[in-house]
């Protein structure tokens, strides 16, 4: 009689499950890294959206106006990387500003930082908590 050789059907289940218990565990962690990587990302980008507004307020000694035109946010590199991720927006007055960053499209779901905000004082904050613990989170 001749031996057979391969797996039967119970290894094969047996692997099916390993296999799924895997990616249940590692999916999840993966999208937590990309969520924690576009947040950093998004950071810096408000910083160098901030250097743009100072310069602003340099050049005219008003941080909503620039030669007559309101002030609109140039369109860098950064914010072309997170295109579809989070959206930038500028409410700047006289004398303030104040930049965020809103999630959007995969990055909608990271509700522990939410929005990102930096105003013209150097003050950050993540969904409105400026504190030291919520800033090294949602900042980096």
């Amino acid at each position: 009689m001749k031996k057979q050789r391969g797996f039967s059907l119970m290894e094969l289940m047996i692997a099916v499950v390993v296999a799924g218990i895997l990616l249940a565990v590692a999916v999840p962690t993966y999208q937590g890294y990309l969520n924690s990587n576009r947040r950093a990302v998004a950071g810096a980008c408000l910083a160098e959206l901030s250097q743009f507004m100072e310069r602003v307020y340099t050049s005219s000694m008003t941080y909503n106006v620039n030669n007559g035109v309101p002030t609109v946010l140039p369109d860098s590199n950064c914010q072309q990387t997170l295109m579809g991720t989070y959206a930038f927006t500028l409410n700047a007055g006289a004398q303030t500003y104040t930049l965020t960053a809103e999630p959007k499209g995969a990055q909608s779901g990271d509700s522990s930082c939410g929005t990102l905000s930096v105003n013209q004082a150097g003050v950050r904050s993540a969904n409105g908590d400026s504190s030291a613990d919520q800033i090294k989170k949602c900042f980096g």
